[in-house]
């Protein structure tokens, strides 16, 4: 107990006489601090750290240009240029053709793995060699198909909402507005993916590019007849000097008229699609239903 209190007394001295110190002392330590400070001010230094790469850009990347160009072998036919065209086509102006090819090899791979495991258990036989070219065929498919279909979506928006625009354009024109000018106030007051497309024409044009040459990229992605006829147009009137709100009117009561009779036309093919599934589903149920108690009783009268 004794050499316990003499250690605990020991150590409460040292603590003492160390805590006197730092208290005597920090008038020097603050002043060398500052002067330290003083002498490093105004140096840079650099930090020499090791760089670290995730693993996308290790792993991901790599695979990526390997699988596209795979697909570019595949098929000679497409090119990068070819796919980036589709892919603005769809709105997909964030999606590199390299990851469209290699999301489509992919895919392939996929289907061909899922074949696989019906063709193995089969031995490989006609049918478990047809399941693996049908499941490989439908994964390289399905990536072009699903932007196919977006890209018939967002033409048939773009075409739809286009007499609104040029109507809007036309105002603005007449309004003493720049051509400029009006694609940035139907940018304001529209939006969709024809206003988008104008938004990125106004951007090219902004930076310098020529108007026909903003016109003809965004008539090569929005990829209409209407939008080619109103690009035409434009350029035409830019080059010959015609007044640029008449063109504007005249294009936008023409997109209306075709829009009005490609309506028209849908409405009259309506009937002759309706039926296919009248015969198929609404018949035989209506027959089963007016038809189904009289023959009940007529089974009970013969006795069958």
């Amino acid at each position: 107990m004794q050499g316990l209190l003499i250690v605990l007394g020991a150590g409460s001295l040292i603590a003492a006489f160390f805590l006197v110190g730092e208290v005597l002392t920090a008038p020097q330590h603050e002043r060398q601090l500052l002067l330290r400070r003083a002498r490093r001010y105004g140096e840079v230094r650099v930090r020499r750290e090791r760089e670290s790469v995730d693993f996308r850009a290790r792993a991901l990347q790599p695979l990526k240009g390997k699988v596209a160009r795979l697909m570019l072998r595949v098929n000679p036919q497409v090119s990068l240029e070819l796919v980036s065209n589709r892919l603005a086509a769809a709105g997909m102006h964030d999606v590199s053709p390299e990851g469209f090819l290699a999301a489509k090899g992919l895919c392939a791979g996929g289907g061909v793995l899922l074949g696989m495991m019906f063709a193995v258990p089969m031995g490989f036989s006609p049918a478990g060699l047809l399941m693996l070219v049908i499941f490989g065929g439908a994964g390289y498919m399905v990536v072009p198909f699903l932007v196919s279909s977006r890209a018939r979506r967002r033409r048939d928006t773009i075409v739809a909402s286009l007499p609104d625009a040029l109507d809007l354009l036309a105002v603005s024109v007449e309004a003493g507005m720049g051509f400029d000018g009006a694609i940035a106030k139907l940018t304001e007051h529209m939006d969709g993916p024809l206003t988008d497309e104008f938004s990125i024409a106004l951007g090219e044009m902004r930076i310098g590019e020529s108007r026909s040459e903003a016109l003809r990229r965004l008539s090569t992605r929005a990829d209409t007849p209407e939008i080619g006829s109103f690009v035409r147009s434009l350029i035409q009137a830019d080059q010959l000097g015609i007044s640029l709100g008449r063109i504007l009117k005249l294009q936008a009561t023409d997109t209306r008229l075709k829009r009005q009779m490609a309506a028209e036309d849908r409405a009259g093919k309506a009937p002759i699609k309706m039926l296919f599934p009248t015969v198929m589903f609404i018949f035989p149920s209506m027959f089963i239903v007016i038809l189904g108690p009289a023959m009940l009783g007529l089974k009970e009268v013969l006795g069958f």
